[in-house]
């Protein structure tokens, strides 16, 4: 009996195994004509990927191109169209109009962003036959007779440019039109998009660095099994040539490049296996994403100082010696006193990376913070309000007085010039910082009281050294209270001018509450020239970039300011007023595209989420299809990687943001979305019955495109204009289109 049950058993396990390979054979055949049907079916909707990896294919090659002149044409067209209204100043153009009009004459200024971008607006304007001349004072101001429309236009060239580059770079990651075209109206039809693009702004000019950068990037990866082609390096050249560009801008374009950075790694990591090339693409890319960039970075900076080569209203944000280099500002070829005597008329600078000079005015702390003396504070700008008379602790200055230096350790008073008070501090805490104390202008015609009196140190020296003109490193401690002369980045309130606390700080070793002496007056004492002070190009290059650093990280809400945070950005939640007079613009995303983006994300997580689900079950599926999923997933997790470097950063940051900061990151989004939209369409298809499947692509693809249309329809006078009564007034017009309370329109 065993022996029959275990000869029954053998038999049962031939068939099994007999009955699994041919499950497995008819299983192989069944696939074979599932990617037979679904090449049919794709092939009958133009939907088949190109096998060129950088070109597109014949059949979509004619389509390819009739589809980028269209969407190109388009966007210029929806850039161009008014662009002269309104013919008044919108709101940054009142920044960076200035800007370039101060490279058109030449006058150097300081502003918190690299140049490159405002030194592209001056080059417009002298292009187009702009003059320098208008002020650009504040949004509302009317342009006249002044030729703004050219600079306006450069702009929209730049933006509409982004439309096409979303579209070639969707392609070059998915091989899919209805991606790439997606993408490209997305783009194309957010009103938010279009207002930047029609302005005197940055904004569009670093959005097409970052949207080169990404071509150009992915050009070259396009070109990984033609290595050191003539190709092949010049997309590797372009890509570092449009990073520096982008950095160039605004520091903003650090995030395009991590973004290269991070696909560079990922492209070396699959070449290294192969080690007789590994060191040579290494080699390669280091010369063209590092090198290269560096370089052009530094000859941007280089250009810049060589044109802002006149004195102007930023002087006083650098150093002494920075400021030497300038022609017209009062250090420039200067000849003045080497050392500082008794009476000497001084001006004192806090040497810290945009430290400003010591200044007063006629004007009194408010009856808050008292007493009521008279304002200290430190002001950025040349001023006749920063001089001051150094004078012995004792006795005031008599006119015949012989020159007596001012040394290291000696007891002096500082008296303000113009409105003849002495600085003073006692122990009322300062008007921001109440663990520091106050400083204020006391006493009349010079006579005050032991309170004026400070003691001079000279850093690094003994007592007795001699004060330097810009050399000496000085420290002014309370004679009484025994706090050291200081100043911060906090900025008083307007009845303070906006200008910086000054304040005298307990802690007498606070490295920052160091000061110079930059201007000396004095006919007792022999001059010497400035020109000993001079910086090499690389030291104003790096304190360029201290200043700008310190700048960015100082700003703050100026008082009835609209600012946003990042959280609203996505979800539209408020918008920015760009023009508030008849003709109001006003800049915010199209509503449905915004939203369509954030549902895009999610849905983009639940198709990974169940790819991963099936994989991972075994679950097997055509190659066709599996290949477009994994090609879709691909696309999708770098276009997400590209979203977050450009939109998480901002989370952490403390100076004032607004909602223009989130389009860079709002590009990778749509692009994004465009790939999603295009699976979810396919995936419609593949889920009708075959005679449908054409019918269902029509009608989703026919939908999306309507509703696109419609909304941008309904939303693009926040572009071109609107009159008539706010949305919340009775018998607007603009009634029907205000969805959230929050939007000013």
């Amino acid at each position: 009996m065993a022996t029959n049950k275990s000869s029954l058993e053998e038999k049962k396990n031939e068939l099994s195994s007999k009955d699994s390979i041919e499950y497995e054979k008819i299983m192989e055949k069944k696939l074979h004509e599932d990617d037979d049907e679904f090449k049919e079916k794709f092939e009958e909707n133009k939907l088949i990927k190109s096998d060129d990896e950088t070109q597109p294919a014949d059949i979509g090659g004619r389509t390819y191109y009739s589809i980028l002149l269209s969407i190109s044409l388009l966007s210029l067209i929806s850039r161009l169209y008014n662009i002269d209204k309104p013919s008044h100043v919108c709101w940054d153009e009142t920044h960076f109009g200035k800007m370039g009009s101060w490279y058109i004459k030449r006058e150097f200024f300081f502003d918190v962003h690299p140049p490159l971008g405002k030194m592209l607006v001056g080059l417009f304007g002298i292009l187009t036959g702009y003059d320098g001349e208008f002020p650009f004072g504040k949004p509302g101001d009317e342009y006249g007779e002044t030729k703004y429309v050219g600079m306006r236009v450069c702009c929209a060239i730049m933006g509409a440019a982004l439309v096409p580059l979303a579209y070639m770079s969707v392609w070059l990651l998915t091989k899919s039109l209805m991606s790439s075209l997606f993408a490209a109206l997305l783009i194309l039809l957010d009103v938010g998009t279009l207002t930047l693009s029609r302005h005197i702004l940055l904004d569009p000019i670093m959005m097409f660095f970052i949207m080169m950068s990404t071509y150009c990037q992915l050009k070259f990866l396009s070109y990984h099994n033609r290595p050191f082609s003539i190709p092949w390096w010049i997309w590797l050249a372009l890509t570092g040539t449009f990073m520096a560009a982008a950095i160039g801008v605004k520091f903003v374009g650090l995030f395009i490049i991590l973004f290269v950075g991070m696909s560079t790694i990922h492209d070396l990591w699959r070449i290294l296996g192969d080690k007789t090339s590994v060191v040579k693409h290494f080699i390669a890319r280091a010369l063209c994403l590092i090198i290269l960039p560096v370089i052009m970075y530094i000859a941007i900076f280089a250009i810049h100082l060589k044109i802002l080569n006149h004195s102007g209203n930023g002087d006083g944000f650098y150093s002494s010696a920075f400021q030497s280099q300038l022609i017209g500002n009062r250090l420039y070829n200067v000849s003045m006193p080497e050392n500082v005597a008794y009476g000497s008329v001084i001006t004192l600078k806090q040497r810290r990376t945009g430290g400003g000079y010591l200044h007063s005015h006629w004007h009194l702390y408010p009856e808050e913070h008292p007493p009521r003396q008279q304002q200290i504070t430190t002001y950025a700008h040349k001023d006749f309000n920063n001089e001051w008379i150094i004078k012995l602790a004792d006795r005031e200055p008599e006119p015949g007085d012989s020159a007596q230096l001012v040394v290291s350790g000696d007891l002096v008073r500082l008296e303000h010039k113009e409105t003849r008070r002495n600085l003073h501090s006692h122990t009322e805490p300062a008007p921001l910082s109440k663990r520091q104390f106050q400083v204020s202008g006391y006493g009349v015609n010079g006579t005050g009281d032991a309170n004026d009196v400070w003691i001079v140190e000279v850093l690094g020296s003994p007592p007795g050294t001699a004060i330097q003109t810009a050399k000496s490193h000085l420290r002014f401690i309370h004679y009484h209270v025994r706090c050291v002369l200081h100043s911060h980045d906090k900025k008083l309130p307007k009845w303070g001018w906006e200008q910086l606390e000054a304040t005298c700080n307990p802690n007498i070793r606070e490295p920052k509450a160091v000061w110079s002496v930059e201007e000396v007056t004095d006919k007792r004492l022999p001059n010497a020239s400035f020109e000993i002070y001079s910086p090499s190009f690389m030291e104003r290059f790096m304190e360029s970039h201290a200043v700008m650093t310190q700048g960015n990280s100082g700003l703050k809400p100026r008082e009835g300011e609209i600012t946003s945070r990042p959280w609203q950005w996505p979800i539209d939640y408020r918008g920015q007023i760009f023009s508030g007079k008849d003709h109001r613009i006003y800049l915010l995303g199209n509503p449905v595209i915004f939203w369509g983006c954030l549902a895009a994300h999610v849905l983009f997580i639940v198709y990974f989420l169940a790819h991963s689900v099936k994989a991972q079950r075994g679950h097997r599926e055509n190659k066709i299809w599996r290949n477009h999923k994994e090609t879709m997933l691909t696309a999708c997790w770098w276009l997400l990687l590209g979203w977050a470097l450009h939109y998480l950063p901002f989370w952490p940051m403390t100076r004032v943001l607004y909602f223009h900061h989130y389009f860079p990151a709002f590009l990778f989004s749509a692009m994004l979305t465009g790939v999603i939209l295009d699976h979810t369409v396919i995936l419609l298809m593949t889920l009708a019955p075959e005679s449908l499947a054409g019918t269902v692509f029509h009608t989703v693809v026919g939908s999306l495109i309507s509703g696109l249309l419609l909304s941008f329809y309904l939303f693009s006078p926040l572009t071109y204009g609107m009159d008539g009564p706010m949305a919340h007034e009775e018998g607007s017009s603009m009634a029907g289109i205000k969805w959230l309370n929050s939007w000013d329109i």
